[in-house]
């Protein structure tokens, strides 16, 4: 998994629906980047895994969480 985005800091000009929006797109991006990122630990096999230093029951644990969970 790639490591947690430190906090944005948004301009405090910022519109509040605009900051919302902002947000919003972030928690997408977030979730993607999660899938798509479990999607490719499932492929891997347990040599790669090894070299990771994970074992495949904790992949096949990761690969099993759904997309918005961390």
């Amino acid at each position: 998994m790639s490591p947690r985005p430190h906090a944005l800091h948004l301009p405090a000009t910022l519109p509040p629906l605009s900051r919302m929006l902002v947000m919003v797109a972030l928690v997408l991006a977030r979730w993607e980047d999660r899938r798509r990122s479990r999607a490719y630990l499932a492929r891997l096999d347990d040599h790669l895994l090894d070299d990771i230093g994970i074992g495949p029951q904790h992949a096949a644990a990761e690969c099993a969480k759904p997309f918005w969970r961390d």
